[in-house]
């Protein structure tokens, strides 16, 4: 897996978007590179704000942003025209444009040309590498984490990147694998597991987490959902192939249908977890769940413990929010490295 050297610091397009768990590219950068993050830009429409500065892109660049990121991850991963008069923009006021999408920014002739014309850049880092091998199934030195969820956009990268710095804190060596564009983003490197084509899925999650020394641990940013309609093709393929040792499960309380499939219920925590584990013990028969990460944001904090604990009580597990902290989330640390 290559390292990306992206141009930095960035303004953070939000294209038109109105639903928030569309923008987690956006908001995870903030989130997790705020160094890196100057300002926001969006199109007319757009309801989703991160809360940073609105800048055009003539504003970000004399502020120093040298890139705008396309900061949302929408059903299918496509750049709608309404969006690309915005795109324009951006390379004319002097910025490389930076795409997490399925769609590429080079297959658009308009920003080909435009970027020829000013010099600038298109990267896409949706990319998977090349070759990528049939998964073997075959065990691999090292320990292994998986963050899996109950749907998309609730947490399992946040949880990742959460366990990975408190498993530094503890002087364990760790290492954050992105499984994603906001976490390659973030991590500057990875591979996109929703961009490899099906058959290699397997093998592409071996690539990500190879072999190590018996003491380190790779936190594996989960996709998807094992029930989800649509994506749990890819959920299962990062599973199989990354044979982890430790399962933490991401549900957001109060979410009763499935992101962008209003026909679906979210699936309960323990059908989630059981289904995990048995599919996961065809390649890592000693797996477990270490407990459960919810994503108590809409909650206010006493609210939040009282959700945390009853879960905790009701499951027998740890359960915690990574993002509050606090006792709850170092038993779960702690039942992750047990």
């Amino acid at each position: 897996m290559s390292e990306l050297t992206l141009p930095q610091p960035y303004l953070l397009f939000l294209g038109d978007t109105t639903e928030p768990g569309y923008a987690k590219t956006a908001f995870g950068l903030r989130d997790w590179a705020p160094e890196r993050c100057l300002g926001e830009f969006s199109v007319a429409g757009a309801t989703v704000t991160t809360g940073l500065p609105f800048l055009t892109p003539a504003q970000a660049h004399a502020a120093g942003a040298r890139a705008m990121v396309i900061g949302v991850a929408n059903a299918g991963g496509f750049i709608p025209p309404s969006w690309v008069e915005a795109l324009v923009e951006a390379l004319r006021a002097g910025l490389d444009l930076v795409g997490g999408m399925h769609a590429r920014l080079r297959d658009f002739p308009v920003l080909r040309d435009v970027a020829a014309e000013h010099g600038r850049r298109l990267i896409d880092v949706r990319v998977p590498p090349s070759p990528i091998p049939v998964g073997t199934g075959k065990p691999r030195t090292g320990k292994r984490l998986l963050t899996i969820g109950t749907d998309c956009a609730l947490g399992k990268k946040y949880t990742a990147l959460a366990l990975t710095r408190a498993f530094h804190a503890r002087g364990v060596d760790a290492t954050f694998r992105a499984t994603g564009q906001t976490g390659i983003l973030i991590a500057g490197g990875g591979i996109p597991m929703d961009a490899v084509v099906a058959d290699f899925a397997a093998g592409a999650a071996e690539m990500l987490s190879p072999d190590a020394a018996p003491s380190h641990w790779d936190v594996i940013e989960g996709q998807g959902s094992l029930h989800h309609p649509a994506y749990a093709g890819v959920s299962l393929g990062l599973l199989h192939g990354s044979q982890p040792d430790v399962l933490v499960v991401c549900h957001e309380p109060g979410r009763e249908r499935v992101l962008g499939h209003p026909d679906y219920p979210v699936p309960g925590l323990r059908d989630t977890i059981e289904l995990a584990l048995r599919l996961g013990s065809r390649t890592s028969p000693r797996i477990r769940c270490a407990g459960v990460s919810l994503n108590t944001g809409k909650l206010d904090p006493q609210e939040a413990q009282r959700v945390i604990d009853a879960e905790s009580e009701r499951l027998g597990l740890p359960v915690a929010d990574p993002m509050r902290g606090g006792d709850s989330f170092a038993r779960l640390v702690a039942s992750c490295l047990a």
